[in-house]
């Protein structure tokens, strides 16, 4: 894990949008169509709109805490290891995840690089797809969160944060995966 104290770039616009606690709500429902939404993908250097996956192949959208691109939240930088780390599950059963970082296109260029990262890292640091989602925010950044939608769109299982159960496993997600 990376332990650097430098917090170079954490005080920033998105840091005292994101400082108030809001908590993560119920309000998009199982079975109802995902917001679809446009943003740069850092690892492929391209924009991806969620909606031009819908009747193609199921989505797994992976809202993380990156806070710089050398500070990560202690919950999610082992999720982002173990996603990363079998990618390639998920692109053999047909499935495209989809990572959603508020760091900006600077700091994820760097997060992309020092992890290896293989999936795409979609870069929002207005933190609008965060909270068309509603995942909630804390301490400077947006929640972690993840939805599996079906190749038509539609959310079948989302995780939302808490501190008992911070980020849904690779295994959760492989068998919410219709």
């Amino acid at each position: 894990m990376l332990t650097s104290t430098d917090f170079t770039g954490l005080i920033n616009r998105r840091f005292f949008y994101n400082f108030l606690p809001i908590p993560a709500t119920n309000q998009i429902l199982l079975g109802s169509q995902a917001p679809d939404f446009r943003l740069p993908d850092i690892t492929n250097n391209l924009t991806v709109r969620l909606g031009d996956y819908f009747q193609q192949k199921p989505v797994i959208l992976a809202f993380t805490r990156i806070f710089t691109e050398k500070q990560y939240c202690p919950f999610c930088y082992p999720h982002i290891l173990e996603l990363n780390k079998y990618y390639e599950r998920f692109v053999e059963r047909g499935v495209e995840i989809l990572m959603i970082t508020s760091t900006d296109a600077k700091q994820s260029q760097i997060v992309v690089r020092d992890l290896g990262l293989k999936m795409p890292l979609l870069s929002n640091p207005d933190c609008r797809v965060f909270r068309m989602y509603h995942t909630g925010q804390a301490l400077g950044a947006p929640l972690p969160a993840q939805f599996v939608l079906d190749k038509t769109g539609k959310i079948q299982y989302k995780h939302l944060f808490s501190f008992i159960d911070h980020n849904a496993s690779v295994d959760q997600l492989l068998l919410k995966i219709s």
